[in-house]
């Protein structure tokens, strides 16, 4: 997912994500641990997609801060 449709999104959705993110990830582990995984690929796209969701929940964290 692209960032510009993260930021459209609110911070409790974005924590969603980050959670669904992190159990694709641990399941894209376990294969991988045991040689079992046949697209490897995937683990890089998880986990540039977990980086690009914690950005975004930064930057309107820091945002909301500013507001205050």
């Amino acid at each position: 997912m692209k960032a510009a449709d993260l930021r459209a999104k609110s911070i409790d959705q974005l924590n969603e994500a980050l959670v669904a993110l992190r159990r694709e990830q641990f399941t894209h582990r376990m294969p991988h641990a045991t040689g079992e995984m046949t697209h490897h690929p995937e683990q890089g796209r998880v986990r540039k997609d977990i980086a690009r969701d914690k950005t975004v929940i930064a930057e309107l964290s820091r945002a909301a801060g500013e507001d205050k």
